[in-house]
């Protein structure tokens, strides 16, 4: 039949003429699940070194001991004066005079008196000669006398005018006697006073009394000196300056003499070696500090007033080191640290050692080589997954 085959002809040419079925759209690919890659931060590695544990003391330069040159003298006038502040003396060395010219004139005095005494003894015993011959004749007499009177050859009046006059003469002996002493006790009075007088003009060279650096002069030229008009000069002895240092209570329990301490006077740049000396006993009630003296070498450039600042080493250990940036300590005095380790966080509770400038001693919890986060309380917790970044000398953010 043609009429079939026009159909089949027709819908040949349809389908021929209609457009080809849409192509199914290509797939969405699904999103890559990735994990976002881990946060950076900074991490420094805990080392092995020598620390040494430190604490800082503030003071004043002073002179290990003052010695004050005053005078003995009152009313003398002041004639010279030899030394200056900043001179370097020895012990007896006259550092200043006095002037002597009443001291010479009563000298001068008591060389006539001395003369007048000397003169009185020699009369004394002059007169102890005349009556000593005197009393013997008188004795003679009175023995003659008596025995005239036993033998009826004088009266009993002649034996009581013998006995009279011997003694008058036993009398005026003794008289001569005591005046002899009179006379030896003034002599050895102005003997005295001699003395005194050559002592006075001794003192007139005021001489410094051991060797040191003048720190002060006080004695004017024309000035009358007096014991209770202060001291003339002050000496630090052997020239020896120290620091007299304040140190908090509570560091004060960790200090003990011969500590080596490096003091950084006002105006110098390298600090210098000293050790403490002494530490006192008693902390002031007000402030809370006690105070150390910290000896210092011989240096021309201490001067004693001068501001001084001290860091006094307390302790040496050998042992793993972080910064203290790297340690958290809370309120109870558990110190905690973070570890890097294999990407991920690590908090552990560590136990502390020696603190240093800028770093702290762990004794346990970190081994040598462990990477730490530099900065204790950044926002990264236990098992967190990060990015370790070294930090640089001066220490990056985490």
């Amino acid at each position: 039949m043609r009429v079939p085959l026009f159909l089949a002809l027709l819908t040949t040419t349809v389908l021929a003429a209609a457009p080809p079925p849409a192509a199914a759209a290509d797939p969405v690919p699904a999103a890559a699940a990735t994990t976002p890659a881990a946060p950076a931060i900074s991490v420094v590695a805990a080392v092995r070194r020598e620390i040494a544990a430190e604490t800082v003391v503030t003071g004043t330069l002073i002179a290990r001991e003052e010695v004050r040159v005053g005078v003995d003298l009152d009313g003398l006038r002041i004639e010279s004066v030899l030394v200056d502040e900043g001179d370097t003396v020895a012990a007896g060395d006259v550092v200043a005079r006095l002037a002597t010219d009443t001291i010479e004139i009563q000298l001068a005095q008591n060389t006539s008196q001395i003369a007048r005494a000397e003169a009185a003894i020699a009369q004394a015993r002059s007169q102890i000669a005349e009556a000593e011959a005197a009393a013997d004749e008188a004795a003679t007499a009175l023995t003659r006398a008596r025995a005239l009177n036993e033998k009826g050859f004088t009266s009993t009046e002649v034996l009581d005018q013998r006995q009279a006059a011997a003694t008058s003469a036993a009398a005026r002996l003794n008289s001569a006697r005591q005046g002899l002493a009179v006379a030896e006790a003034d002599l050895a009075l102005v003997r005295a006073q001699r003395s005194e007088l050559e002592l006075r003009q001794s003192k007139s060279d005021i001489k410094a009394p051991a060797a040191g650096l003048v720190l002060t002069r006080e004695a004017r030229v024309g000035a009358i000196a007096s014991p209770g008009g202060g001291p003339l000069f002050t000496i630090a002895r052997d020239g020896l300056i120290e620091l007299d240092a304040e140190v908090s209570e509570t560091a004060l329990g960790r200090l003990s003499v011969g500590l080596v301490t490096r003091v950084t006077p006002a105006g110098y740049t390298e600090p210098v070696a000293g050790r403490i000396r002494l530490i006192s006993p008693v902390v002031d009630q007000m402030s809370r500090l006690g105070r150390v003296r910290i000896e210092l070498p011989m240096d021309p450039g201490l001067r004693s007033g001068a501001f001084a600042r001290g860091v006094v080493e307390i302790a040496k250990s050998t042992g793993v080191v972080v910064p203290v940036s790297a340690v958290l300590i809370d309120n109870d005095g558990t110190a905690t640290i973070q570890v890097v380790k294999d990407g991920k966080i690590e908090t552990r509770t560590v136990t502390l050692g020696l603190t240093g400038t800028g770093v702290l001693e762990i004794r346990d919890g970190v081994a040598e080589g462990e990477s730490v986060v530099a900065r204790a309380g950044t926002f990264v917790r236990d098992g967190d997954l990060v990015t370790p970044v070294v930090a640089t000398s001066e220490g990056a953010k985490g």
